[in-house]
């Protein structure tokens, strides 16, 4: 059977290891028979959603590790339909403002379904609103990651951010799109040049570490955590964690990558020990 050629989304560089070692190696093996089947990319988003809310359930009974287990295998499930749906949208054609929503809408939804499952656990007020002031972190530190992440691939084949078009009557849509691209702004200097080889180049010599300390603002990383606190007996800590420790590391993946971007412009800062860049290496490349 010939293998499904890549699809050339992402660079290995600033993957998330369960990401590349797990999670999109199962995306990739469903992604043939989903185009098969002529499954659309936001059939996949909602079937992401109904196995995480089964995650959601298995959290809830935290008391029993088996289920805690299962809760963190379903998740794996749901995060490699989660990487299925853009494979699906990218291998389709049918990529879309609207798509990217629903994917983000059904990723929030996973975690908003996680939080009240373990509130309702603890049946505590302060339960719930240590789960709420969690959720809305979690939704602004994802939406800005998302933004980032999208941004140095861009940026890496040299294609500038696109014009804003508002869409009629999609506040939500609009809302969502400007949150993630808030960024650019910063770094519209960069993008102005982003054209010439040399300055990709130093971009990405400069942009990787950073990048690779944001993926720690991912859905996978989460999931370690509710299941990590869970085990332990302390699912307040995965709350926690949300409240003090990943603003944290956004905020200095922030300023760093805003550092990169300026790095990029001068021609005085090289790649490491003055070595040549390499090419990006595309996880797809890899995986068939």
């Amino acid at each position: 059977m010939t293998p499904l050629p890549p699809d050339g989304s992402r660079d290995r560089r600033i993957e998330e290891p369960s990401n590349l070692w797990l999670v999109h190696p199962l995306s990739r093996a469903m992604l043939r028979p989903a185009l098969r089947a002529r499954v659309s990319a936001n059939s996949v988003s909602c079937l992401g959603l109904a196995v995480g809310a089964g995650a959601a359930a298995a959290f809830g009974r935290w008391t029993a590790p088996e289920a805690v287990l299962a809760g963190l295998a379903l998740s794996v499930l749901w995060l490699a339909l989660d990487g299925l749906d853009g494979m699906v949208a990218r291998a389709t054609g049918t990529a879309s403002a609207l798509g990217r929503l629903m994917d983000g809408l059904c990723d929030h939804g996973v975690f908003v379904l996680i939080y009240v499952s373990l509130a309702r656990s603890i049946g505590t007020p302060g339960a719930w609103v240590l789960a709420v002031a969690a959720g809305a972190a979690h939704a602004l530190q994802s939406s800005y990651y998302e933004g980032e992440r999208a941004r140095f691939h861009r940026r890496l084949k040299g294609i500038a951010p696109p014009p804003a078009a508002p869409t009629p009557a999609a506040w939500l849509v609009n809302a969502y799109d400007r949150l993630s691209t808030a960024p650019d702004r910063a770094g519209a200097p960069l993008d102005r040049a982003i054209g010439m080889p040399e300055v990709r180049a130093r971009y990405a010599a400069a942009a990787v570490a950073p990048m690779r300390l944001l993926a720690l603002l991912s859905a996978n990383t989460r999931v370690q955590l509710v299941a990590i606190a869970c085990l332990a007996g302390a699912p307040r800590l995965f709350w926690w964690a949300e409240l003090l420790v990943l603003p944290l590391v956004a905020a200095i993946g922030y300023a760093w990558h805003r550092r990169a971007e300026q790095a990029a412009l001068s021609p005085s800062v090289s790649s490491p020990a003055g070595r040549p860049v390499a090419a990006p290496l595309l996880f797809e490349d890899h995986v068939h």
